[in-house]
């Protein structure tokens, strides 16, 4: 009766071991084209950010040329909209940030794999946001704290 314990144990042992042999599973044709996809992606944003920070640099130069006269509200609302223009900035960064992990994480052999389990990203996600780190369940129990 000891026998069937060891290869429950052993099975178990195999389960947890089969993600990580799945993940060198990709072909190399699969990769480049996710490498493909990703450094694309990556190339817009950074395009997208730096047309952002020359509109940002334009807009300030027109803010001092055109502050003659103003009033705290006036100095307020352009303050205001500074900041949220470098936010919008730090966000289109941030979002190089990750594509870039991404890239990363596929160098590694890591892609598509979730984090925190060890479980495959499902296709479904990673097409829609290609530089998840989690698992949808992972990702849900992140949001609700």
């Amino acid at each position: 009766m000891v026998k069937p314990a060891e290869s429950k144990t052993a099975s178990r042992t195999a389960a947890k071991a089969a993600p990580a042999a799945k993940k060198g599973d990709r072909s190399a044709a699969e990769t480049e084209k996710i490498r493909v996809a990703l450094t694309a992606r990556r190339d817009e944003l950074q395009e997208e950010y730096d047309h952002t920070l020359v509109e940002i640099a334009e807009l300030q130069r027109e803010r001092l040329t055109d502050s003659a006269g103003d009033d705290q509200a006036d100095t307020g609302t352009k303050t205001f909209e500074r900041e949220q223009e470098i936010t919008l900035a730090n966000n289109i960064l941030e979002r190089i940030t990750q594509v870039e992990r991404a890239l990363e994480r596929l160098d590694e052999g890591s892609y598509g794999w979730c984090e925190r389990c060890g479980n495959p990203i499902p296709v479904e996600r990673l097409a829609a946001f290609p530089s998840a780190t989690l698992c949808v369940t992972c990702k849900q129990l992140e949001e609700r704290r």
